[in-house]
């Protein structure tokens, strides 16, 4: 369940990393794919490395791990945003 949301944030912050600096965009596609391949790295590195666990801060609730949650979806949108800043970057250099 954390990959899937790690997944899902990491093409959220893709599309938002794409909005944001105009000149890395790739399009609503490239945006995505390069996200999810972020948000599965950046929420995989983010576990093991040992995070600091945000259940204290957050609470649990119903059994569920609010802070794992949390630290998964910081994670996969960060991954996502950096994995298509490096996609842009490298795309932006070929085409020159």
């Amino acid at each position: 369940m954390e990959l899937i949301i790690g997944l899902i944030s990491g093409a959220v912050g893709g599309n938002a990393a794409g909005g944001l600096l105009k000149n890395l965009n790739q399009g609503t596609l490239i945006n995505s794919i390069s996200g999810i391949v972020g948000g599965g790295l950046g929420g995989t590195l983010l576990g093991m490395i040992g995070a600091p666990d945000m259940a204290g801060v957050a609470g649990e609730a119903a059994g569920l791990d609010i802070g794992s949650i949390i630290g998964q979806v910081a994670g996969g949108g960060v991954g996502g945003g950096v994995v298509l800043a490096i996609v842009g970057a490298v795309r932006n250099m070929m085409n020159k």
